[in-house]
């Protein structure tokens, strides 16, 4: 059992999770030419908020994630509020291809910097994008380490400039990015803030 699986019954609580996805949600609604029509998979989605809060954007959205209790968590909350257009999968794009469909919008949040392969799940995006279709990613900047502390293996962040070069060696184009959101976190040198960035672009 991993550390996501050890937190999915309790992860709804923590209220600065529904706060960053409302405001992920709400800068996608405004960047993106999203129609009704358009088909969507979250990566990494743990629980599911984001796209619950997007759901009645998208015709349908797969919400993919690689934690069996994340999962089981997002199938009860489909089951519960009789959601047809949202399907929870248990699938890992680091450890095989998916081929069972592809899509019109791709979009993660906070999930990026867990990952060890980057690259290689870029090129699955991509891979899984219809054409024109649209990626967004939401994630730390650069940070010292002290966001996860010590024993962490995925990555410290990111410098959008150098995450824009590696999406456009896989095809991307009309990459753009800013700030979306802060996340305030309790360290050991008290309380930190650490910057969230929104990053989209177009296969």
């Amino acid at each position: 059992m991993n550390l996501f699986d050890t937190r999915a019954q309790q992860w709804d609580n923590d209220p600065t999770h529904w706060e960053r996805s409302e405001t992920i949600a709400n800068k996608m609604r405004q960047i993106l030419p999203i129609t009704a029509k358009m088909t969507a998979m979250e990566y990494g989605a743990g629980t599911g908020i984001l796209s619950f809060l997007l759901s009645e954007s998208f015709a349908n959205i797969t919400l993919m994630d690689s934690s069996t209790e994340m999962v089981k968590v997002m199938q009860e909350k489909v089951a519960r509020s009789n959601s047809p257009t949202l399907t929870p999968i248990l699938f890992d794009l680091e450890k095989e291809e998916y081929k069972d469909t592809t899509y019109d919008c791709i979009f993660t949040q906070m999930a990026m910097h867990h990952l060890l392969k980057i690259d290689l799940v870029l090129e699955r995006f991509y891979q899984l994008l219809n054409p024109d279709g649209y990626l967004a990613i939401a994630d730390l900047y650069t940070e010292d380490g002290s966001f996860h502390g010590k024993g962490f293996d995925g990555h410290n962040g990111f410098d959008p400039v150098q995450l824009k070069t590696s999406l456009e060696k896989v095809g991307f184009t009309d990459i753009s990015y800013g700030p979306c959101f802060v996340v305030k976190r309790k360290t050991d040198e008290g309380l930190r803030e650490y910057p969230v960035f929104l990053l989209t672009a177009k296969k």
